[in-house]
Parts: C-alpha cells; structure tokens; sequence
C-alpha cells in the first residue's frame, strides 16, 4: 500500500483538526475512504452519504479503482447530475 495524500474541500477541515490534506495508506479508493474514516472518525457520515473522488483531475466512480502516491487527489461534495 502507498501513503497518499487526500486534499479536502474546506468544510471537512474542520474534522481533520484544520488540515487542508491528509495522508492515508490505501491502494485503492475504497481502503482511502475507509483510511480516512479510520483517521478521523467525523469523516464517517459525510463519507458514507457520499463523496466525489478526483484522481488526477478526473472524477472518479467506484471503491475499486487503485491509486498510488503519485496521483493528485481531491475529495469533494458529491456531483449531482439533473
């Protein structure tokens, strides 16, 4: 597993004690989210309602998709279509 770093949109800082990134072990995006639950338990029900992942500045759908420490990801509230 890699160390990857999670940017946040600024309503989550403040449940990661202001941090504006945090850095998790995952290889996918599904251990990230659950890293980042683990991490900082608040996170929880905003993950688990739903959360736009971008790696590399594609929006990305699934738990399954692998990530590694050189990608650029962004959380962000999730991306409705109408």
């Amino acid at each position: 597993m890699a160390m990857v770093e999670v940017n946040l949109w600024s309503g989550l800082r403040r449940l990661t004690d202001g941090q504006q990134a945090v850095t998790v072990e995952a290889s996918t995006v599904g251990e990230m989210l659950d890293a980042l639950t683990e991490a900082h338990p608040g996170l929880g029900p905003l993950l688990e309602a739903g959360v736009s992942v971008a790696i590399d500045g594609e929006i990305t759908t699934g738990r399954h998709i692998p990530i590694t420490e050189e990608n650029e990801i962004f959380l962000m509230q999730r991306l409705k279509g109408g």
